[in-house]
């Protein structure tokens, strides 16, 4: 059964188990219409972060996870599998932006997870 929050108190909470996983940036979020017969929402629990727009340091991961829970909400399981594999691959290589303890821009980890899911897509067609 799922549970619905006012919406305030649920951008509290997501915010804090984003925060408390370790950055606001890596968490996705999904506003779920169960029945299918209104439209879901997705975004990363950041938001637009106006604020550093531009600037390189937006961290990307929330985007690509929040990208990976919206494909598989639409049935594309393999999609998503694909995206959220090479998300973690990246991660694991240290390429992370600053407010994961890391160097990279937010381009950097976007080409380098982009590069993972071309890899992983290469490897199946062969």
């Amino acid at each position: 059964m799922a549970h619905v929050l006012k919406l305030q108190h649920a951008d509290i909470l997501s915010d804090l188990a984003a925060a408390l996983a370790g950055s606001i940036g890596i968490a996705p979020t999904s506003n779920l219409d169960p029945t299918r017969q209104n439209p879901s929402m997705f975004e990363p629990i950041h938001g637009s972060a106006f604020d550093i727009t531009g600037k390189g340091v937006a961290n990307p991961v929330a985007t690509f996870w929040t990208a990976a829970e919206m494909l598989a909400w639409l049935g594309e399981e393999a999609a998503a599998v694909d995206v959220m594999i090479a998300v973690e691959d990246v991660c694991e290589h240290g390429i992370v932006t600053a407010d994961l303890g890391g160097a990279a821009t937010t381009l950097q980890v976007t080409e380098a997870v982009i590069a993972e899911i071309k890899k992983r897509q290469s490897r199946r067609e062969v």
